[in-house]
């Protein structure tokens, strides 16, 4: 879990998950302001607490890696904030042990009703409606939403992406998600309940714009690059994951193992 200023909401999400399916709990604290880090201590997870602010990109960066280094086969990434359900993980972890997806999204719009009423302020919507159908169109995927922050990889999608190079903002997740589609990973989407609320965290409508403007910009540095007119290091492999990784299965066994052989994810 990227946390940042999560003090209000983190222990109800830690409550949500399911204990007899995550093997780990990871959190990682970006200097928050408030006491994000002492619930977090009170809690049976591992914590990491950054020196510097490092953004919302940088805060997964370390989760990811922290993932890999513990040795997950599944990883979670789930905002601190509440908005998403996190008994859902089991669900995702699911379809892609099953060899469904690579890559699983909560999809907090499956109507429209259904988001509005949740609390989803209309704007929000709007944009979120928008952008999602303009990323599908130049993309060839079919998600319910691209901003989501409920989302479930297998090991090999986090092994294959070169995320280190991608930006420390918001804009981490949209290029993420089109190298994952570059990569040729399966990516689908599970229906999650709609919260917002006070303590839930949302950019403003500034930042939202700068998000979309930089959004569109990663697809046109993605055709650029398929059309080999300017390379992009966001679409080029790691030197490990192109010399031989992307063989396994996601669960990193044969394709023939049970999916149950398989350690739980990490959050």
């Amino acid at each position: 879990m990227p946390a940042y200023n999560a003090a209000n909401t983190l222990r109800r999400v830690y409550d949500d998950i399911p204990k007899d399916f995550v093997d780990e709990v990871v959190v990682v604290d970006d200097v928050s302001s408030d006491d994000t880090a002492a619930i977090a201590r009170t809690l049976p997870v591992r914590l990491i607490v950054h020196e510097t602010n490092t953004g919302y990109g940088g805060n997964q960066k370390t989760c990811y890696r922290t993932a890999l280094e513990l040795g997950a086969d599944f990883v979670v990434m789930l905002h601190a904030d509440y908005q998403y359900d996190a008994r859902m993980i089991r669900a995702a972890c699911d379809i892609i042990a099953m060899g469904n997806c690579d890559v699983v999204l909560g999809n907090r719009i499956r109507t429209r009703a259904e988001a509005l009423a949740g609390g989803m302020p209309a704007v929000k919507y709007l944009s979120n409606r928008g952008l999602t159908i303009v990323e599908n169109v130049l993309s060839g995927q079919n998600l319910g939403e691209w901003h989501s922050g409920f989302r479930a990889y297998s090991r090999e999608v986090l092994e294959t992406i070169p995320f280190e190079r991608n930006s420390d903002d918001f804009v981490f997740d949209s290029q993420f998600l089109v190298q994952a589609v570059h990569f040729g990973f399966k990516l689908g989407d599970l229906p999650v309940p709609v919260r917002y609320f006070d303590e839930a965290s949302s950019i403003d409508l500034k930042s939202s714009a700068v998000y979309a403007m930089e959004t569109l910009r990663t697809f046109g540095e993605w055709y650029l690059h398929r059309w080999g007119l300017r390379r992009s290091e966001l679409f080029e492999r790691e030197p490990a994951a192109a010399s031989g990784q992307g063989s396994s299965s996601p669960s990193g066994a044969p394709a023939s193992s049970p999916s149950s052989a398989s350690p739980p994810p990490s959050t």
